[in-house]
């Protein structure tokens, strides 16, 4: 298996204890990480309301024509403009991890989780989070609200994941 990572903006952890995830209550404490092909949707503070979204196998092409149709990229990312500043000067941590202690649980999504304190085996600076997102092959959005488009997602036929959310203007 592949590498698993976790993304702060701070660089002193040294480890990484279980821990109760407030937006998942009926889950046992545990660490969190993201595999490789999801990392890029976490390369943004970590308050940043987002929403990611790409197309899936039975996708129609209704919703590949409306929510991708002029993109080539295989994901998409919209935020809020008024995260634009924030983004600009964050320096976010990449922690990677073996992926021993680690299950999946929802590989659609990508994540993993461990129920046992987990060390770093590396930490890499990640400072310019607009060109790393670029890199990644990510089209990044920007959007007074996340709100329209929210809605849209909710009743179309693409995968998306939708973080932070209650941080977003709504």
């Amino acid at each position: 298996m592949e590498k698993l990572y976790h993304f702060s903006e701070d660089p002193g952890i040294s480890r990484f204890v279980p821990r109760l995830h407030p937006s998942h209550p009926e889950l046992a404490p545990a660490v969190w990480a993201i595999d490789e092909a999801h990392a890029p949707m976490y390369f943004l503070p970590r308050d940043c309301p987002r929403i990611a979204y790409h197309q899936l196998p039975d996708s129609t092409e209704d919703d590949v024509r409306r929510f991708l149709g002029l993109t080539a990229a295989q994901k998409v990312i919209a935020i809020e403009n008024r995260w634009y500043t924030t983004i600009k000067e964050t320096t976010l941590y990449q922690y990677t991890f073996s992926p021993d202690s680690f299950y999946c649980l929802d590989k659609q999504a990508g994540y993993y989780l461990s129920h046992e304190a987990v060390e770093a085996e590396d930490m890499q600076p990640l400072g310019d989070l607009i060109g790393e997102l670029s890199e990644a092959g990510v089209e990044l959005r920007f959007t007074p609200s996340l709100l329209p488009l929210q809605e849209a997602l909710h009743s179309s036929s693409l995968h998306f994941s939708m973080i932070r959310m209650r941080n977003a203007i709504l």
